[in-house]
């Protein structure tokens, strides 16, 4: 009994765990370029109560061995980079990226950080910053004078300025990032990633180039968690848990009645 108790417990941590996960999947449904995540799960050691090959007393070699498991658990998560749907916002400095690239953007303590999501905007010294308020690397600075600003699918800014519409100044060129192993990225909040021994160390290229994605200007890329689906998930994980909840309560009632039959 102590062991059913044991695997029902590890049952109902592993689907709590589940149930959170999907939780913030579906908390995430409208955060730009969120990427959904799905848990990986593992059957624990097992008791062996009879060896294969352990000969009965009807003579007769059993085909298989007595095995019991110990139940399961949560051994990782899983980043799903699947593409989200693009959806035009007007936004002149609004970004997505068609493919499997990452904005390389510059954090306060100056290292790297990853991200898909391209809502940019300026900050009070013409930079080009994320929402958050990380700058974009390199640095693009947009001047006072600027009237428009165009990026091309392969990088390049250029600028339309008010002393002379008829001139495009490119102001810089944006480079993106890609990883061997981009499930191998550690989420960082912010809508940031870092490298992880995992992942690999990030590869910069130019933007339509190996594979790593083309930019849209007037875009932004939406998360790509499936609402339906994760609803799904979430009564599977809600029924699960219910089921191994009964499991404890009848492994108690039965240690319960043997604990009587001594009276």
């Amino acid at each position: 009994m102590d062991k059913t108790l044991s695997t029902a417990a590890t049952g109902l941590s592993s689907q709590q765990r589940y149930i959170e996960i999907i939780s913030n999947n579906l908390a995430n449904v409208n955060t730009t370029g969120y990427k959904k995540v799905r848990p990986e799960f593992q059957d624990l050691l097992y008791e062996t109560l009879r060896p294969y090959g352990n000969t009965p007393q009807s003579g007769s070699q059993p085909l298989n061995e007595v095995q019991i498991g110990s139940g399961t658990e949560l051994v990782s998560t899983t980043k799903q980079f699947g593409q989200g749907t693009v959806e035009q916002t007007g936004n002149q400095y609004d970004m997505a990226i068609n493919g499997n690239g990452f904005f390389p953007v510059r954090r306060p303590d100056n290292t790297i950080g990853y991200t898909r999501d391209g809502s940019f905007t300026i900050d009070k010294n013409g930079t080009l910053v994320t929402s958050q308020g990380y700058v974009l690397d390199p640095e693009i600075r947009i001047p006072d004078d600027v009237v428009s600003v165009t990026i091309s699918r392969d990088g390049i800014v250029t600028a339309k300025s008010s002393g002379d519409m008829t001139v495009d100044t490119e102001l810089g060129r944006i480079q993106l990032a890609r990883f061997t192993n981009p499930a191998g990225l550690r989420a960082m909040g912010d809508n940031l990633y870092l490298p992880s021994s995992a992942s690999g160390d990030a590869i910069l290229e130019t933007p339509g180039t190996n594979n790593t994605g083309e930019i849209i200007q007037n875009h932004l890329e939406s998360s790509n968690v499936d609402l339906v689906q994760e609803m799904v998930n979430m009564i599977l994980a809600q029924r699960a848990y219910e089921i191994n909840s009964k499991s404890v309560k009848t492994a108690d009632d039965v240690l319960n009645t043997a604990v009587n039959l001594k009276r």
